[in-house]
Formats: C-alpha cells, structure tokens, sequence
C-alpha cells in the first residue's frame, strides 16, 4: 500500500527519444507544450536548449520560463537550472531539457538527470529530451560505431522508470538535408560534424538502436499492463497479444513430439522471434512407461539444443497449463502435433481434440498443427542409468512406477474388500445397511489415499459387488431384490471413483509441492551457509555438499589458484577427467554428461561464472543421470552453481581487500618509519659530521665542549636504533617467536633510581619526584626492560610535559602499579577517548612537532608490559598534565626473600 502510495505522489516523465541531435526531441517538447498551455494547463520551462534553432525558438513563445540560476566558475559565470525555484514554483509540467547534462561544481546535484528526480519525488510532472548515445549501457556501442564517445551518460533505469517516452524518428537522409541547411548546427560545426558523427552509416545504425531500445520499453510496458490485469493467481488476465510473435512448442507423450520441436525452431527461425518448449505432466501421464518419459526428456533436450527456452508445467487439464503459459509469455502462436487417428469404438467416443480444447480457452490464439512423424529420440544409454525407471519428468521420484510395485495396489485393493466384508458380516444384524455401506465407503478411501485412481476404482467395484452379494436380499446372490438398490450401487461405484480421482490429484499436486520446497529449501540452506562463509575452502565445502545433498551421487568444487589455473583433485574419483573440467573452465560452458561436448563422459562439468569471471567448475556425477535433461533440476544446478560462483567471488575480493589494508599500513608504516628516521637519524649525523669537522680546526679550550656535544648526539643516534631494535625484538617475540624475559625478584626502589638515572640526560633540569612505600615488595620481572618502560616514560614527560614529573608505584595484592605523571598541557585533545593510539607504532601526540622522535618509545612500552602480561594506559590527570600507568602481574615472593636480614 505504501509503495503504491508513494507511487501515486511520484510526478510523470516523458522523455523524447532521438537517434541523434537534430531529430526533433526539443521541438516536439515544445510543440507538446503549446498543445498542453492551450488546453489550460500549467505549463513552465525549466531549461531549454535551442543551439540557434530558430524553428525552435519560435515555439518559446507565450511560454513561461524559469529564470536561471548563475554559478561563478573558474572566472566565468555559468547559467544553471534553478531547481530550488522549480520546486517552490511548483507547476504542472516542467521542460527540463538535455537530461544527459552535467551541472556546474557547487550545484545540489552532480547531474541534471538527478534534479529530475527530485523533481518527480515532489509530484511534478516532468518532460526532457534525451539521445541514445547518452544512454550508460549503450555509451560504449555507440562510440565504437561512429568513433565518438561522449563523457554525460544516464542510468538506464531512468529511461527504464519513464512514464512516457515519445521516439523522435527522422530518416538518415532528411537528417542529412537538415545539417546541410544549417538547421542543426552552424555552418562550420556542421561540416565537421557531416565529415564525422553525420556520416549515413552511423545514423542508420543509430537510428536501428533507438528502435530497438523504444520497442524493448514498449515491450515493457505491454508486460506490465498485462500482469495488472491478470487476476490475483496469475489467470483471468488478458489473452495474449502477437505483438513479439513469440511461439510456444507444446511437448506430448506421442512418438511425433520431436517433429513438432523442430517445426517450431523452424518458424521461429524464419521469423527472428524467441520461442518456448513446454510439458504438461498430468497425474495420468506421470503413470507412463518409462519409455516414453526418456522420450520426453529426449524431446525437451533437443529443443534446449536448438534454442528454447523449456519448461515442465504441472496440473489437472494440458490445454489451460498450455494456454497460461502462453499468456505468460506473451506467445501467440502454439505449435501442437496432430492427434493420431482414432479406430475402432472410440470413433464413436465424442472427445475434442488438444488443437480445439485450446482453441476453446483462447481463441486469439494461432495454432498451428504439425504432421505425425515416425522418427523420435532417445537418451542414451549413459543418461538412462541403472534405475530408470524410478523418477518422472517433473523430478519427482515416483515409487509407483516400478514394475515390481504396479500391481500392489491392486493387490490391496483387493484385500481391503475381503478385510471390510468379514468385519461386516457380524455386524449385518445390528448395524443398518446404510453404515455397512460407509464401512465399504471408508475402504475406498483409504485405498484411494496410499495407493491412486486405479486401485480405488477397483476397489469401488468390489465393495459394490461384496455388498450385493452378501448384504443385500437375496444374500449370496448378485439378484437384485428391491430396485431401489440400484441407486445405492451407483452412489457407492460413484462416490468410490470420485474419492479416487480427487486423491489421485491430491497426491500428484503434493508430490509437486514437495519437489518445488525441495528445491526451493537446497537453494535456501546453500544461500544460508554461503553468506557465513569467509574462506575458499569453506564455499568449495558447502557448494559441493549441498549439490551433493540434492543430486547425489558425487560432487566436487574445483577452484582457481593464484596462475588462474584450475586446481585438480588430489585423488580423482572414478570417472573424473581433469581435461573435460578444464575445458569447462577455459572455454565457460558446460561439459560432458548430457551436453552437447563429450556426452560419453560419466560426470557433469559446469563452469562456475561469477559476475566478473569464471571462478571454478562444478563437476557433478549424479544418482540419476536422466535429471539433468528435466528443465527445472537442470535450472536449479545452474542457480546452485551461480550461488557458488558467487560467494566464491565474494570472499576472493574480500582477500583481496584485506590484502589491500595490509599493504596499505605497511605502505603508511614505511613511509612514517623513512619520513621520521630521514629526520632524526640524517639530523645526529649532521651534527656529528659538524662537530668532528670543527675538532680538526677548533682550539683546544672548546675541545671538551664539541666533545660533550658529540657523545650527546652520539647517544641520541643510539638510543633511536635501540628503539628501532628493540621494538623489532618485541615484534618478532609477539609474532610467534620467543621474548626472552629474563626475569627475577627485584627490588622497585632500585629499577626507578636506576631508570631515573638513565633518562636524566633527557630530564636535564626537569624535577623528578618519586612517591615509593616503604613496604613495597619485591617484584619478579625483567629489571632490565622494566627499567626501559620507565625510561621511556620519563623522556616522554620531559619532551612533552612540565615540571614536576611524579614517579609513584604502590601494590596490591596481585599487582604492581607504577605511574609516571608530568604536569604538562596534557594529551591533546584529538585523543580523548582514543588514547590507547599513542602506543601504536609511529604514532606521536604531536604530528607535526618540531620535537625528534619517531613514535617508538610508547609502542615499546605496551610490547614489554604485553610480554610481562600486563598493561599500560594513558590519560589525563587531575589537575593538569598527562598520567601513564603501568600495571604488572605479581606473586607472592619465596619466604627465603621475605624473611627479615
């Protein structure tokens, strides 16, 4: 309701629809428009393009227009389509010219064809002009015929979603005599464009796409008029219309089907239309030998082999599935075999023929009648298999047409009546004839039920003729006392064939239920499974279980490797060639079992096309061979095999972007790492460069200052390759490699003096405060990398942070906690809430500062603290500045430690 709705708010689009410029498009807009205005209506152009055109310009008279809007550009001023005061003014029918335009930068929208749709959404309608060459989808075909390729396209939806569209058609000649009169462009323009786009060849191809292109949305449009008209199943809707010429081959049991399927291809091919096959498997046919179902199957695969499209159709009576399914497809004319000739009594028999029951339904109808031909095909012996005789046409399995089962029903049916006649015959004196007779009636049924039409009217025959002879006065006598009896046989032999008939379709249409939630349940659960999976492996392992689960028989999925080359089977099962698969994949068709490439082989291979490319091959060796020449199991491996192919494509482009952020961060990586060591490591040098070249000419008084200046920028150099060292160890241990933490109970009070005596170079001047317990424990780590972390910690406060900078720790009963705080400006502000990006690597609090660093020193104090199992947080503290917090795992040390000296 919503949509139909939204619909009913949505404005109209006509679009005008030209081969090329010059056709006419904007002059019958504006022609239309007069009409319209003269009419009464509330007509306005929005934007109107007359390229000089005085014919053209002569019907902008009396029309309102829309004032354009300017846009500055690169120095220029661009007039645009205002489509703020289009909506605000609101008319009836807006002319918006040259749908295929690109606005100027700085407009709402990127495209004029994008305005439209605001404009329809507003409720306004909407006419516009439009070339084929704009089209998206035939941008490409159009250039490659006239050597031009124009950059404004369209979405072929828009011209799909028209409400109208009006084809402008002029001759190629009297486009021709229109340029050289200077009636399209300006005399120099046009003898270009004559030399070039003009030429008589481009226009009459032109001219043919436009065609074909309105006929297709015609087409459309007919298609969709149609099915609102069609009632709420499909049917009631209106008879088919010849307007594609479209032909539909109806398939029969007899001998001659072949002959029609080929008189079919025949006219389909003399008159370039598209033509269908259809079976009508009817609860009587489903009961055919199967000889002539192989037959069937047969007569389906040539017509798929000469071009059509086939389809097995299921209900009670062939010539309405047949005409239904011409109203589907919009076929006009169905081709249909000549009935044999009737002998014997059943001349006498009245029966209408298919040819006049279909004539009857749907007399617009053409049907033509193809002569009876002896010849007939056959499946081969591969495609026959073992148990062929256990599977219909529609695929349902079918255990009632086993020789060995045939007669059982019957067998039953027989039984039943002896069964009921016994339970019966005490009963005859205390129950009234009339419940004997629904005793009778409620064996019928249940014959009916399990085993068909057949045994049920056997059945009904036997209850009539027990209930005779041993119920009815005189008993043990098939005379007939009283007449009224008679009416009593009738009811019962009709009732009995009654409740079989109805069973019969029952079971039939429950059989096709059944078949059709199969298929629909395999395509569901594959659809389920594939959209979970994230690796090849596990597509090929779903896509050939699920075959397999609906097949069965043996499945496998073969992919591609990293060469595009088809991976083969390690251990090939029997019958697999890995050369027909190959085949499959290189050339992207199917092959071996039932296909027209080596037919002889025992397996199916079907390429596995993605909407890229060929991802794979499917090779199927089925239990029942001949279900691949019935079209709906074949449908449903090809829908099987798209879904494969597709969640095979899936997962490889998400390899492959994966692969991409790899890449991507390792290029980030490497360009930080070069971009921070080109500075801090090229800078030390500089500097040592300088200082050792001014020793050679410096006095002696200033040697013990260069010196002191050298070991400081020495110490700098060497603390960054530690850094860069260090955090490669870290990296590699946490990788898979080993960390060797050399651990040890120390003491807290002496890894703090030690690191503060390490980072004093750094500190300079700065204050370092330290807030220690007397009781603090020992503590098993690694002196030498904790010490680091503190470090590291310390420079950093002394580069970014303020005096006084506070080194505390305290413990608690399974932790160590130290704390290095400045009283800084804090982390900046860009952080906050992200603050655990300062320990990633390369990463620095101020991008952009003039302090050395490369953004180590953090990463390799989360690396430690991760390799001890503990963690560090950074954050901002009361009062001002910046607090990182390091938290250790601890134990309980040896009594031998705590123990007092």
């Amino acid at each position: 309701m919503r949509s139909d709705e939204a619909r009913a708010r949505r404005g109209r689009l006509r679009i005008y629809f030209g081969a090329s410029a010059g056709v006419g498009k904007t002059w019958s807009m504006l022609a239309a428009a007069q009409r319209e205005r003269a009419a009464g209506r509330d007509v306005l152009i929005g934007v109107v393009e007359t390229h000089g055109r005085s014919e053209t310009a002569a019907l902008l008279a009396g029309l309102a227009r829309l004032p354009l809007r300017d846009i500055a550009y690169r120095g220029r001023t661009l007039a645009e389509f205002d489509l703020d005061a289009a909506l605000a003014r609101k008319p009836a029918v807006l002319l918006v010219d040259e749908l295929a335009h690109s606005n100027a930068p700085g407009s709402r929208h990127a495209k004029r064809w994008q305005d439209v749709q605001e404009l329809l959404a507003a409720g306004i309608e909407v006419w516009s002009a439009l070339n084929v060459q704009h089209l998206e989808s035939l941008n490409g075909t159009v250039g490659a015929i006239t050597g031009v390729r124009v950059h404004e396209t369209v979405p072929d939806t828009v011209l799909d979603e028209a409400d109208e569209v009006v084809l402008v058609d002029v001759t190629p000649d009297e486009l021709t005599a229109r340029l050289a009169a200077g009636k399209v462009y300006l005399p120099q323009q046009a003898e270009r464009a004559a030399q070039n786009f003009f030429r008589k060849g481009n226009l009459i191809a032109l001219r043919e796409i436009a065609l074909r292109r309105t006929a297709e949305h015609v087409e459309d449009d007919v298609r969709g008029w149609r099915v609102e008209q069609s009632g709420p199943n499909g049917d009631g809707g209106p008879q088919a219309w010849n307007t594609s010429g479209a032909i539909l081959a109806c398939v029969g049991p007899h001998e001659g089907a072949a002959q029609t399927v080929r008189t079919a291809a025949r006219l389909a091919g003399q008159l370039n239309v598209r033509w269908h096959a259809a079976y009508v498997e009817t609860p009587s046919l489903q009961r055919l030998p199967a000889a002539q179902r192989d037959r069937i199957l047969a007569v389906l695969k040539l017509a798929e082999e000469l071009g059509a499209a086939t389809a097995v159709l299921t209900g009670a009576d062939v010539a309405q599935a047949l005409t239904a399914q011409a109203q589907r497809l919009n076929c006009a004319t169905l081709v249909v075999g000549r009935a044999a000739p009737v002998a014997g009594w059943r001349r006498w028999w009245p029966s209408a023929s298919l040819s006049r029951e279909l004539a009857r339904l749907e007399p617009a109808l053409d049907i033509v009648e193809t002569a009876r031909s002896e010849s007939s095909r056959h499946l081969g012996r591969t495609l026959l298999g073992a148990t062929r005789d256990v599977v219909g046409s529609d695929g349902i399995p079918d255990v009632a047409d086993r020789p060995q089962s045939r007669w059982t029903g019957y067998m039953w049916a027989a039984a039943m009546g002896v069964a009921v006649t016994l339970i019966a015959t005490p009963l005859s004196g205390v129950l009234e004839q009339v419940n004997i007779v629904m005793l009778f009636l409620l064996g019928v049924v249940g014959i009916a039920m399990r085993f068909g039409r057949g045994p049920a009217a056997l059945a009904a025959l036997l209850n009539v003729a027990a209930f005779d002879f041993f119920f009815v006065s005189p008993r043990f006598s098939f005379a007939v006392g009283d007449v009224q009896y008679l009416v009593t046989f009738i009811v019962m032999l009709g009732v009995g064939l009654l409740v079989g008939q109805l069973t019969a379709g029952l079971r039939f249409a429950a059989g096709v239920s059944t078949s059709r939630e199969r298929r629909a349940q395999s395509l569901f659960e594959l659809t389920r499974e594939l959209s979970a999976a994230l690796e090849s492996a596990q597509v090929v392992e779903l896509g050939a279980a699920a075959v397999q689960g609906h097949f069965g028989g043996q499945a496998r999925v073969l992919v591609t490797d990293a060469n595009d080359r088809l991976v083969m089977p390690t251990s090939p099962p029997s019958g697999f060639d890995a050369s027909v698969a190959d085949w499959a994949f290189r050339q992207g068709q199917p092959a071996g079992l039932a296909t027209a490439t080596l037919a002889a082989q025992p397996w199916h291979y079907v390429p596995l096309k993605a909407p890229m490319r060929v991802r794979g091959v499917l090779a199927l060796a089925p239990a029942q061979p001949r279900w691949l020449l019935i079209p709906e199991q074949a449908q449903q491996l090809d829908t099987l095999a798209r879904q494969i192919a597709i969640a095979l494509e899936r997962v490889h482009y998400v390899e492959v972007a994966q692969q991409a952020v790899v890449e991507m961060e390792s290029e980030r990586l490497r360009n930080t790492l070069l971009g921070a060591i080109s500075h801090d490591v090229r800078t030390p040098l500089t500097a040592l460069i300088g200082l050792a070249e001014s020793l050679q000419t410096a006095s002696p008084d200033t040697h013990r200052e260069v010196t002191r200046a050298i070991v400081a920028q020495a110490r700098a150099l060497h603390a960054l390759v530690n850094n860069l060292l260090d955090m490669a160890r870290l990296e590699s241990g946490m990788a898979g490699g080993t960390v060797n933490l050399r651990r040890d109970w120390q003491s807290v009070e002496e890894v703090v003096g030690a690191a503060i005596r390490s980072a004093q170079p750094a500190l300079g001047t700065m204050t370092v405060k330290t807030a220690l317990p007397v009781d603090l424990p020992l503590v098993d780590f690694d002196a030498v990398l904790i010490e680091r972390v503190l470090v590291n910690l310390l420079e950093n406060a002394a580069k970014y942070g303020a005096a006084p900078v506070v080194l505390s720790a305290h413990a608690t009963r399974d932790t160590l906690v130290l704390a290095v705080r400045d009283h800084g400006p804090g982390l900046p502000p860009a952080l906050h809430g992200r603050e655990q990006l300062l320990f990633d690597k390369f990463t620095r609090g101020e991008p952009e500062s003039a302090t050395p660093g490369v953004g180590l020193g953090l990463a390799i104090c989360k690396a430690i603290a991760g390799a001890h199992g503990g963690t560090i947080q950074a954050a901002n503290a009361e009062g001002g500045g910046a607090e990182f917090t390091l938290v250790l795992p601890r134990r309980a040390p040896p009594e031998a430690l705590e123990a007092p000296a």
